[in-house]
């Protein structure tokens, strides 16, 4: 699954409240189509933990494995190969708010089988300007601009006038081996719980995956904002021409 990471969101004191529990796990669709063929796995239960600093390495292993090469717009773009395994500034984008306390991982017998990284905006937030991270790779930062322009045009705080915090799910993957068992849909659910607490009005996702858009649509979020990946140019040259079925960048949201 591919989701905008949003540049600027506040920090928070740490959670002291929040209680993580196991799950027995439940059949509700895969997020995602397995990377490789493999062999159904059926975790009888799993634990949704805090993830933080300390699973970076944990964390970025995942993503490297299940999302990074796969996810749409870096396929495109070749921004993982043979040639180039890592990127290092789509690995700082991607953790640089592992420390917020909001971040989760599903783990079944001590391995890590799903990740859910969130963040916390507030109206406003895309005032503040630059976040201060430096992106260097010419190959990412057109999809940095992509994404930077969708969360200007999508306004996400619009839909919402009597909201002033929202929490953005920036990253939901699930180990390829046990997709289509409900681990996503806990690890949105255990999210959820942690925005209500939070006082956050509402639950916003920007993805880059047709899959995406289709189990959001199955977790009850409606779209709110969507560009086409044709109508996206820069210098009157279409930027992005991902494999079918994606064919743009959305925005859904979830009322909480």
């Amino acid at each position: 699954m591919a989701v905008h990471m949003p540049r600027n969101y506040p920090k928070r004191p740490p959670i002291e409240r929040f209680k993580f529990t196991r799950y027995e796990s439940i059949d509700t669709g895969a997020m995602t189509p397995p990377i490789t063929p493999t062999t159904p796995v059926s975790p009888k239960e799993y634990d949704i933990v805090l993830a933080g600093e300390k699973d970076r390495e944990d964390v970025l292993n995942f993503l490297r494995q299940f999302f990074f090469k796969d996810e749409p717009l870096n396929k495109f773009l070749g921004l993982i190969s043979e040639q180039t395994p890592r990127c290092f500034d789509l690995e700082a984008f991607a953790t640089k708010e592992l420390d917020n306390e909001l971040n989760l991982k599903a783990v079944h017998n001590g391995k890590t089988i799903g990740i859910c990284l969130n963040g916390l905006i507030k109206r406003g937030y895309l005032d503040k300007g630059d976040d201060g991270l430096k992106i260097t790779d010419q190959k990412f930062s057109k999809i940095v601009r992509l994404l930077d322009r969708v969360a200007a045009e999508s306004d996400v705080f619009s839909r919402f006038p009597d909201c002033d915090k929202a929490m953005t799910v920036k990253i939901l993957s699930v180990d390829g081996a046990y997709r289509g068992q409900g681990i996503a849909k806990e690890l949105m659910n255990k999210t959820r719980e942690l925005a209500k607490e939070l006082g956050a009005g509402f639950m916003t996702v920007e993805c880059t995956s047709h899959f995406t858009a289709l189990a959001l649509q199955k977790l009850g979020f409606e779209l709110h904002y969507a560009l086409k990946y044709a109508d996206h140019k820069e210098n009157g040259n279409t930027v992005f021409q991902p494999e079918p079925p994606h064919e743009a960048c959305t925005v859904y949201v979830q009322k909480i």
